[in-house]
């Protein structure tokens, strides 16, 4: 033992083993802080390391290449022993990682832990977010499934919005102008090496600034922060109910991460991975392409989207969002931390949390979906094709074979992404179908070049006799100028307009 203790004093002097543990589990915290709020920060932490695990056994069996990648998922899932647990470990990973948090950054907000002298520790987890997310999304790519093919198409259409540099950046980010064997390379890059590293990184850092800033304190109503008196008063509460975060207030972190863990193994279990679902093939229009749930409300949003406010919503909205979350411990770095004191940011919260959820209660359901087999599974109704001169059933085959009804509903079968067209003839005249399927407008793609002029004519002559029954169709609304009345014709505005 006298031994032992010799070696150990040793390796404590050249190593300061003590003062390491002293400086990190040992450090002193508030009592208050050994609170089940307090959990959230250690088991996402917990959930990034079962993330490097799971993720470093399952690159000794995944090809990352295109003609490989989904072969080896295959392989996982159905030939290598328990590959298919370790996949599901890593997918719900993945899923509580975003998930705690997400409710460890409601926790610091809604606590104040945001505010003086912890401002950078707020400005590294919104970093750790924003990186985290990313890592889930090059994450769905590496499955390489028809989800993972669409959600990526999805992702370069919207980078290459970008003003200016929108086509660089799909370069950039495709390794090319399309989706080919250097893309999934890129993305394996990124999500094993650039994007673990720099979270490491970042955690590091989030993790200094915690030891020597503190963990704020549970906060009390009537305590306002002032950057005069904050410091000495931290130091006051530390003196008074300091205790050392190992073991004292590490208790409730344990049970939570462990509650975690158990979470985590038992959906890999019972649930399983997710995917690989179909090969990624273009050619295939009989596919439904859902994100994982973390996207599903950004899903929703770009469904109901109109074209117009594309910029705003996908690229201005969200970096003054970023901004605003960076700027805020500047901002507002004093006063009152309680909740029960800061009724705006509870509603804020809330707000928010309800937006996202009906989102992607939506983008789960997808109402507005396209009806994928409308075309080929789901005849036109009997009765609008009665009594149709050759044109106009023409127009309906042609109605049929470009696969209108897979955003259009007809007799109540079809998707639900565009207006049913039932009585579409009620309300637009012909030349306003004519520009709309040229044109386009709203969701709708323009078909001008899909379509020969002799299709167009015949399917809006077909288009034209959706009506309602006894109601004659839309009219233009306006008689041309040349045969108007004459002084009608010839009446003009006074100077500055009609008002």
């Amino acid at each position: 033992m006298d031994w032992l203790r010799r070696c150990a004093v040793w390796l404590d002097d050249r190593l300061h083993l003590t003062a390491l543990y002293a400086s990190t589990a040992g450090h002193e915290v508030p009592a208050s802080a050994g609170s089940w709020f307090y959990v959230f920060g250690s088991a996402t932490l917990l959930c990034f390391i079962i993330q490097i695990v799971s993720g470093a056994i399952l690159a000794f069996v995944y090809v990352p290449s295109t003609n490989e990648a989904w072969t080896s998922l295959q392989y996982l899932n159905h030939a290598q022993f328990w590959g298919w647990y370790v996949r599901g470990i890593h997918n719900w990973g993945s899923n509580f990682m975003v998930a705690i948090m997400t409710l460890h950054m409601i926790q610091v907000f809604l606590f104040g832990a945001y505010k003086y002298p912890r401002e950078l520790t707020w400005v590294s987890g919104i970093f750790l977010l924003i990186f985290t997310l990313a890592m889930a999304f090059t994450g769905q790519v590496m499955r390489f499934d028809q989800d993972a093919y669409w959600g990526l198409t999805i992702g370069a259409s919207i980078t290459g919005r970008v003003p200016v540099i929108g086509g660089q950046l799909v370069h950039v980010l495709l390794a090319g102008p399309i989706i080919a064997g250097e893309t999934l390379s890129r993305f394996f890059a990124l999500h094993v090496f650039i994007i673990p590293g720099l979270l490491i990184a970042i955690i590091s850092m989030h993790l200094r600034l915690v030891l020597t800033k503190g963990i704020n304190e549970y906060p009390r109503p009537g305590y306002p922060v002032h950057r005069s008196t904050y410091d000495a008063e931290y130091a006051d509460v530390l003196r008074k109910e300091g205790v050392p975060f190992v073991p004292h207030a590490i208790g409730k972190d344990l049970v939570f991460s462990a509650l975690v863990m158990v979470g985590i193994l038992a959906c890999a279990y019972f649930i399983g991975p997710k995917g690989p679902g179909g090969p990624p093939n273009p050619l295939i229009v009989d596919t439904n392409p859902r994100p994982d749930f973390y996207f599903l409300s950004i899903f929703a949003v770009l469904a109901l989207l109109p074209d117009w406010m594309e910029i705003l919503v996908l690229f201005i909205a969200p970096a003054l969002g970023i901004l605003f979350l960076i700027l805020l411990p500047f901002i507002s770095g004093t006063g009152e931390k309680s909740y029960k004191q800061r009724p705006v940011a509870v509603l804020s919260v809330i707000f928010i949390l309800l937006v996202i959820g009906v989102l992607a209660y939506m983008g789960e359901t997808s109402p507005w979906s396209p009806h994928m087999e409308a075309w080929s599974a789901s005849p036109v109704p009997v009765q609008y094709i009665k009594k149709l001169t050759p044109l106009e059933m023409h127009g309906a085959l042609v109605f049929q074979n470009k696969q209108c009804r897979n955003c259009h509903s007809l007799g109540g079968v079809g998707g639900q992404r565009g207006p049913a067209l039932d009585e579409v003839a009620n309300r637009l005249t012909k030349d306003e179908m004519v520009r709309q399927v040229i044109q386009g407008g709203g969701n709708m793609p323009a078909y001008g070049k899909k379509l020969s002029p002799a299709e167009v004519d015949a399917l809006v002559s077909f288009m034209a006799k959706l009506h309602q029954k006894g109601v004659s169709p839309a009219r233009p609304a306006a008689t041309p100028q040349n045969k108007l009345p004459r002084d009608f014709a010839t009446i003009t505005p006074p100077a500055g307009g009609l008002r």
